[in-house]
């Protein structure tokens, strides 16, 4: 039996929908962050498909510039900024773990439950650190500006990142 080293369908379709989302969300308060949003969520379906990293990454980026060119010319809220900012880690994070199931177990692999698994971990952290960073923006409204929190975000998600 021949081993796929490709990512699974699941893993694909997670990062794709988890991109998307990031993108509209954004797309919804400004057209030109809809558009880096979608430039970035054909990068992340397409470093899956193709698996790479580097291009994975890539769309990853595109997804978080999205959110700060929503924050910083769209004038989009907290609320916006923090979905779309966790939206554009959740497709990096799970684009990464599909690649990753693919380099080990195969795109043949049934690995929907692993998928599903991770995808609610996941979302778990976001959904913790978008609430801590709201109720860190609620304590500290002092007239600062909304990409005064994305940043603050974009920093813990590279500070994440580099830990792992």
């Amino acid at each position: 039996m021949t081993v796929t080293r490709r990512p699974p369908a699941a893993g694909i379709w997670g990062a794709a929908i988890a991109a998307f989302t990031g993108a509209v969300v954004v797309g919804l308060v400004s057209p030109a962050a809809g558009g880096l949003g979608a430039v970035g969520t054909v990068l992340v379906v397409g470093g899956l498909v193709r698996p790479s990293r580097r291009v994975l990454g890539a769309g990853a980026v595109l997804l978080a510039c999205a959110v700060l060119l929503a924050a910083g010319t769209g004038g989009a809220g907290v609320g916006v900024s923090l979905a779309g900012a966790v939206a554009a880690a959740v497709a990096w994070d799970l684009g990464e773990h599909a690649i990753g199931l693919g380099e080990q177990l195969g795109r043949e692999t049934d690995a929907t439950r692993n998928v599903a698994v991770h995808t609610a971990a996941s979302l778990s952290v976001g959904a913790v650190a978008a609430g801590v960073a709201f109720a860190v923006y609620g304590a500290a409204t002092g007239g600062q500006p909304v990409v005064a929190l994305v940043f603050l975000l974009a920093g813990a998600v590279a500070l994440a990142s580099a830990v792992r």
